[in-house]
């Protein structure tokens, strides 16, 4: 077995097994720390729900609207995901172009930065007005904005980072443009696209959610926070939180996973 696919060298596979369990077991025990802590604060402090509510509390809350928390997830889920991939496609279209041509790069630049500081307080009522209350559009677009930015300047980043002397030696090898694209071009910028859509997939997230604090359908998540808050109901709103953690969460292990398969087909290290 090659250095290239195999463990590390002088490694053993049970080490190698280890040290997976323990990077995975590693965050779990913070977390458990951290909950303990909170917990132990706010009895210790007696401090008001209000102000924050004990874990526990949240738990029990959670258990008692799980279906509404279900159904809140996926509809801001399905809100996230829309968005997520026509903001990706756009970016990635976007950024071949820039690639290819100056011209294209100067103009799309400059929207890609304006997008990445547009603030969604703003956006958010406006497309509202545009689209309608009763419309999933305006939310869909939010996160599609906010995925623009970060998956273009990724994508862009690593069409130029491929050496000129490994295209000038396919060139003399006869290679095609599409052969060089294919086999040069494409897997250099693939671990730059992964790692914008990594950073895309959590700000996604939290753009639909705070966009659903600004009216339209009352059946996502951000929705729900403010319902529950408005109403004093703050452990419950808690844990519309926490179901809204959960939810960037999965997205985030989903296209982690989706990165390690891509990577495994074409043979590139993943970021």
């Amino acid at each position: 077995m090659s250095a290239a696919t195999g463990p590390a060298p002088g490694r053993a596979p049970g080490a190698v097994h280890v040290a997976r369990v323990a990077r995975w077991c590693a965050p779990v025990l913070l977390g458990v720390l951290a909950l303990a802590v909170w917990q132990a604060v706010v009895v210790g402090a007696e401090l008001p729900p209000y102000l924050l509510p004990s874990p526990t509390a949240i738990v029990e809350q959670l258990r008692l609207v799980v279906p509404l928390v279900w159904s809140a997830a996926l509809a801001t889920g399905a809100n996230v995901l829309v968005g997520l991939v026509a903001g990706a496609l756009l970016a990635v279209g976007a950024a071949v172009l820039a690639a290819r041509s100056r011209l294209v790069d100067g103009l799309l630049s400059p929207t890609a930065a304006a997008l990445a500081v547009m603030p969604i307080v703003a956006l958010a009522p406006a497309l509202n007005t545009l689209f309608g209350t009763t419309s999933t559009t305006p939310r869909r677009l939010v996160v599609a904005v906010v995925v623009f930015a970060p998956v273009f300047v990724n994508t862009l980043r690593g069409l130029r980072q491929v050496q000129p002397v490994h295209r000038d030696l396919l060139r003399a090898y006869a290679a095609t443009p599409r052969q060089v694209t294919r086999t040069v071009t494409i897997p250099g910028a693939l671990p730059y696209l992964f790692t914008g859509l990594r950073i895309a997939a959590s700000t996604g997230v939290i753009a639909a959610v705070v966009a659903e604090y600004f009216g339209g359908l009352q059946n996502g998540l951000g929705s729900r926070i403010t319902a529950a808050a408005a109403n004093s109901a703050y452990a419950r709103a808690w844990a519309f939180v926490l179901g809204a953690i959960l939810l960037g969460l999965l997205f985030h292990l989903a296209t982690t996973a989706l990165e390690r398969a891509v990577a495994h087909r074409h043979g590139v290290p993943e970021t």
